[in-house]
């Protein structure tokens, strides 16, 4: 920039004669014209709907918009005879050393409706939004912008909606709090509704956020026009749109409010033209909005339970999703007991599988040392679990469970005794409560189950049919050089079961897409997990069906930096699908997928890609994995017929 606003122009921007062009100059947009020796430089923007100039034509000595065909005189930027409206003009001057163009001062930025709703989701704690930038949300996305100045939150641009609604779900279950996600109108909100159902199910807190079309044209059947309040009613705890005359920062508050108090989805519509509006409204904040739900049992009722506990003879611990935060009372309640801690999926590390009493996740994904335990015993101490039909608690036992949601007690089968109350106050009150017990140590047990299921396992390991690698080598693997402090994130699949069952945990948590169970969760949550826990090894496992549906965020990864470390089992098929085909006894039909190789995928993506081809090549390459800074793929080559 010269004196007084002149602006020295790329001499490549520099139209030919009778041709226009649209030219970025000082961070904004002017359609350069030149018409023989004269040069042209007006307002990039049609008065009638926003054309773009300077991606119109010049016919007939008249510049035309390519939108609705409006002419203006390229110079003067005059309408023909007979017309009002015209187009803003700035000074040209062709010197010497090049062709200048004289713009007025940038006009100064005003507060928003926009700004406000950011500056309150900030406030109230919302440090990352995941999404994409588009026409209808621009308003938005400059507020955002300007927070991420302020160093105030994180935004990652990914390249799909459902990537995007799949991180923040990701982010609610690691944390208990809600990141945001953030999409267009129309197409771009719909995109969301999977990650989001996935979140719901979950009961992850998460925000969504979605542009709107412009209020005078919504409801008309206007381009991108969806009823998004409609659409979203189903999968969130509330859905508003933020009208002109609304109050913004409350909006914008409840929508964080209902989030943590329901622990599900809340979802905000902004109308194209009410995000630009000028406010001087304050940002809300939590004071005083917010309450502890971390409730305690009554005395009588600890009492109660703690009989029920204190006459079993082989009562086991099942803790699901709703213990974590509670390891340490739940490891405090097995070991007075010697009560073995089976875990759900969802729960998978929560009690270490090397402690003595760790023994695995129950159910369809889990280890025969669970399920034998489980049947063993006299009683079950469920502690936030949802009695999942894949997790399979025995409901013909007796059952004392421990949740602090009421509409989760009994939820499928009547149990034996309840109490209502938060994991960890409730588990500890519990504990003190019980004094002598009848509990037999069941440590010989646990250790004897291992020693079997250990043992076929290292069977499984060694198996090669010559056809790709074994899924157990791979978690065998995976066990032994997954960092202690790793967090992992599982797509749907074989492979999830293969996890499950092989990885030996050591307390490292396990996100997955639980009661939605959908296929394309892993890589997204992953991104989701790094936004959470930035300081932690975040690690991937997907098949090659869910990766390939979300594989471009692996672009996402390498673009923002975020150091993915991803062990992808390929085995060029719908393997679950193809197994399921089968045990229903039809043929397996369209379950085959055409893959590009993986690890070369990687590299073209900026990232590093590993190869597996044997049992023998995957310490070197675990090794590899996790020692390369970065985003890091590993793909391995495995024999489907090996889980």
């Amino acid at each position: 920039m010269t004196e007084n606003g002149w602006h020295r122009v790329d001499p490549a921007d520099v139209p030919d004669d009778g041709r226009v062009r649209s030219v970025t100059i000082d961070g904004r947009s002017v359609a350069l014209s030149r018409c023989g020796a004269r040069l042209g430089a007006l307002e990039n923007r049609c008065p009638h709907q926003g054309g773009p100039l300077g991606e119109g034509s010049i016919e007939k000595g008249l510049l035309r918009c390519p939108w609705h065909g409006y002419d203006y005189d390229p110079i003067s930027g005059l309408p023909p005879e007979g017309f009002s409206d015209g187009v803003a003009t700035y000074p040209v001057e062709q010197r010497e050393d090049g062709v200048f163009v004289r713009l007025p001062a940038p006009p100064t930025a005003v507060r928003t409706v926009a700004d406000v709703l950011v500056e309150t989701l900030v406030a109230w704690g919302v440090t990352h939004v995941f999404g994409m930038v588009g026409h209808s949300n621009l308003g938005f996305a400059e507020a955002l912008r300007r927070a991420e100045d302020r160093g105030e939150l994180t935004y990652i641009g990914i390249r799909h909606e459902g990537a995007a609604a799949f991180a923040a779900s990701a982010y609610g279950k690691l944390t208990g709090r809600p990141a945001a996600c953030f999409a267009i109108a129309g197409p771009g909100s719909t995109n969301l509704l999977t990650g989001l159902y996935d979140a719901k199910l979950d009961g992850a807190p998460a925000l969504a956020i979605s542009g709107q079309v412009p209020s005078e044209v919504l409801g008309r059947g206007a381009f991108q026009d969806v009823d998004l309040s409609a659409v979203f009613r189903d999968v969130a705890v509330s859905t508003t749109t933020v009208h002109s005359g609304s109050d913004h920062a409350e909006l914008a508050a409840l929508a964080v409010k209902h989030a943590l108090d329901h622990r599900g989805v809340a979802h905000l519509v902004l109308p194209d033209e009410v995000q630009v509006q000028p406010s001087d409204a304050p940002a809300s904040t939590p004071d005083g909005r917010t309450a502890d739900r971390r409730i305690r049992p009554e005395g009588s009722a600890v009492e109660a339970a703690a009989a029920v506990v204190r006459d079993a003879r082989r009562p086991v611990v099942i803790a699901g999703h709703g213990a974590r935060g509670a390891e340490t009372e739940v490891r405090l309640l097995a070991e007075t007991l010697t009560a073995p801690v089976l875990t759900t999926f969802k729960a998978k590390g929560l009690v270490p599988d090397t402690h003595p009493l760790g023994a695995g996740v129950l159910g369809r994904s889990g280890t025969p040392v669970a399920s034998w335990l489980m049947n063993e015993a006299d009683l079950l101490i469920v502690v936030g679990a949802s009695f999942s039909n894949h997790t399979g608690i025995a409901a013909y036992k007796p059952i004392l469970q421990i949740d602090d949601e009421p509409a989760a007690i009994g939820r499928f089968d009547a149990v034996t005794t309840s109490l209502l109350g938060d994991a960890r106050l409730t588990v500890a009150a519990l504990t003190a409560a019980l004094g002598e017990t009848k509990a037999e140590d069941q440590r010989r047990d646990v250790a004897a189950r291992w020693e079997i299921w250990r043992a076929e396992k290292a069977r499984r390991v060694r198996d090669d049919r010559g056809r790709g690698v074994a899924a157990a080598a791979v978690f065998d693997a995976l066990s032994r050089h997954l960092p202690a402090d790793a967090v992992v994130t599982v797509d749907v699949g074989n492979h999830a079961y293969s996890l499950g069952r092989y990885l030996e945990s050591r307390g490292q948590p396990v996100l997955m897409s639980g009661y939605l169970g959908s296929i394309g969760f892993g890589y997204p949550a992953a991104l989701g997990a790094w936004a959470a826990a930035p300081g932690r090894p975040i690690v991937a496992v997907t098949g090659d069906g869910g990766f390939g549906q979300y594989a471009t965020e692996l672009t996402t990864a390498v673009k923002y930096g975020i150091p993915v470390k991803h062990v992808l089992l390929n085995n060029n098929a719908l393997g679950k699908i193809s197994k399921e085909q089968l045990a229903g006894d039809y043929p397996v039909w369209q379950t085959s997928l055409r893959n590009p190789d993986w690890a070369a995928y990687a590299g073209l993506c900026g990232a590093t890609g590993i190869r597996v081809t044997s049992r023998d090549q995957l310490d070197d390459a675990m090794r590899t994995l996790f020692a390369t800074d970065g985003p890091v793929l590993l793909c391995v080559e495995q024999d489907a017929e090996l889980l």
